[in-house]
């Protein structure tokens, strides 16, 4: 497994399935109303300039993941505790999208089913998909990519022909947003949740076959990611309203069922769901994939099917236990986390990073 690689398309298509994970399925940026669709954009443009500073990292520092240029950059004083903080938090974020996903597919489809069971499908899916390596999982997203693709494309039409159900007046007036309640919550939302959440590839980036590629697959991807979820958020907001939008739960499964061509293609529920139980799973197997990595890497471990294991346990029980319900799963994932413990993990250190190796570049390349 170590020795496995991939080239830069799946590359691609991972972190496009990656990038749209749990934000297509709960409405990133929805709380700007009617004016999600450019908070989107602008948020999809400062991700772009994270992932350049993540893929600068990457490559002032031989290819090494991100486990081990922190403490090559800091010191092994400060950069051991802060590279274990950084697979604390790949363990973190892929429980939140594990209770994601168990609570989406509990709402829509599987209402009588425990969360223990779907849980422990899920994770054992992720295990089997981090032991059987890293080009594999390429592989995969490849194939689910083009199935994304499609069936995106085949709900988006039938949602033009379904008579009346995209109004244009839903979008006005425009930007008539608080923009201080923007500045300080929504923007730093949807910045970190999904684009500045790319950190995780960090430690996927040197099984790369093709090290000078990966800006260009990287980009491509979170471009393309960025107009696909503003797409949505503009059908979303066009069919349902900003204030039904903004405050369901899971705004693509309502869109869905306003599908309804000629009384006989309606409610498509199932293409809704299968395309956001693709994505959380791509999500959460490649941050609990980053967690493997890091673990065995900073540790120097040896026997890491053990480590598969130890890591999927932790994951599944810390998805269980971290909220009793879903209103504080959700109000902790969107409101507490990505700007008290996201902004500084995946914003400000990797800038403090960038600084610190940009100064020290010249002993670095002695090391």
């Amino acid at each position: 497994m170590n020795n496995q690689k991939i080239g830069p398309y799946q590359l691609f298509t991972l972190m496009y399935l990656f990038e749209l994970g749990t934000a297509i399925v709960i409405g990133t940026g929805l709380t700007a109303k009617q004016d999600a669709w450019w908070i989107l954009l602008l948020s999809t443009g400062i991700g772009i300039i994270l992932l350049l500073i993540y893929t600068a990292l990457y490559r002032m520092n031989k290819n090494l993941p991100l486990t081990s240029l922190i403490p090559r950059i800091l010191g092994r004083f400060l950069g051991i505790p802060l590279s274990l903080l950084y697979i604390l938090l790949f363990m973190n974020t892929a429980a939140r999208d594990v209770r994601d996903l168990m609570e989406l597919i509990i709402i829509s489809i599987l209402p009588y089913t425990s969360k223990l069971t779907i849980g422990a499908v899920i994770m054992i899916l992720v295990a089997y998909a981090i032991f059987v390596g890293i080009e594999p999982l390429g592989r995969a997203g490849e194939i689910f990519f083009v199935i994304i693709l499609i069936l995106g494309s085949v709900g988006t039409i039938l949602l033009f022909f379904t008579g009346h159900a995209l109004q244009i007046k839903r979008f006005f007036p425009l930007f008539q947003v608080n923009w201080r309640e923007i500045l300080t919550n929504t923007l730093p939302i949807t910045i970190n949740v999904p684009f500045g959440e790319s950190v995780a590839f960090t430690m996927l980036f040197p099984y790369l076959n093709q090290a000078k590629a990966v800006r260009k697959a990287g980009i491509s991807a979170m471009l393309l990611a960025g107009l696909s979820l503003c797409l949505t958020a503009v059908l979303e907001i066009a069919a349902l309203g900003p204030y039904i939008a903004s405050t369901s739960v899971f705004p693509l499964h309502i869109l869905s069922q306003q599908v309804n061509v000629l009384n006989f293609l309606q409610r498509l529920d199932a293409i809704a769901i299968s395309v956001m139980m693709i994505c959380i799973f791509f999500k959460i197997t490649i941050f609990t994939y980053a967690a493997y990595i890091g673990i065995n890497d900073l540790f120097k471990i040896k026997k890491k099917r053990l480590t598969n294991f130890i890591i999927c346990i932790i994951i599944f029980s810390a998805s269980i236990l971290m909220a009793h319900n879903t209103v504080e799963h959700l109000f902790i994932g969107l409101k507490i986390f990505p700007i008290f413990i996201l902004t500084p993990m995946q914003i400000a250190i990797p800038l403090l990073l960038l600084l610190v190796a940009w100064i020290r570049k010249d002993r670095l390349k002695s090391l």
